[in-house]
């Protein structure tokens, strides 16, 4: 599948960043995009991360849907400001100050370990009803290596941290990564805290 054009990307930061300064208002109707290009119709995997100063203050994402991308954006922006269960909803005066990240996810497909790509690949690790994934900005961010990073899915997944020597199902994905601009109230990551993604 062809990268998204430039406007695509500003088309998508714009929807989702509407849907969230709504979301948070109590605005539950997503708004229906007039005319969207073909791409942006396409159903994609799609996760919104938001920081605010840097840190983490949400994430949610679809690995895959049947919905097109720019509908899954705009759900994951809301879902992310108000359902990530590891921080409290956003509040309205709140959502000016979040700096919004989107990754648009490839389908994921089995890969052995040794043709893993750091900052290429998101991991995703499965042992039955258990699954962990990360983005592929991860380790980047945390300076891990190959292993470090399997290991830090494993985790994510509620797996033993060798559960991908031992049959785990290791699958991985690519994404197009694309943000806010630096003018945004918030734009370097942070340090603090890896960036643990909520699927749904």
């Amino acid at each position: 599948m062809p990268p998204l054009i430039e406007e695509d990307r500003k088309t998508l930061l714009r929807v989702a960043r509407q849907a969230l300064e709504e979301g948070v208002c109590g605005v539950t109707e997503l708004k229906e995009l007039p005319h969207p290009a073909p791409a942006l119709m396409e159903p994609r995997g799609a996760f919104v991360t938001l920081r605010k100063h840097g840190d983490l203050r949400g994430c949610i994402g679809h690995v895959q849907t049947s919905a097109p991308l720019y509908t899954t954006v705009q759900e994951c922006a809301v879902a992310a400001a108000l359902a990530d269960p590891r921080f409290p909803p956003v509040m309205p005066d709140e959502a000016p100050l979040l700096h919004m990240e989107i990754s648009v996810l490839t389908t994921p497909k089995d890969i052995a370990p040794d043709r893993i790509v750091l900052g290429e690949h998101g991991l995703i690790i499965t042992r039955g009803w258990r699954r962990g994934l990360l983005l592929p900005q991860v380790p980047i961010t945390w300076n891990w290596n190959r292993e470090q990073f399997l290991e830090e899915t494993c985790f994510k997944a509620g797996l033993p941290a060798d559960a991908w020597k031992k049959g785990a199902r290791i699958e991985a994905f690519t994404a197009e990564i694309f943000e806010e601009p630096p003018e945004s109230p918030v734009h370097s990551p942070s340090q603090d805290r890896v960036p643990h993604i909520t699927t749904h």
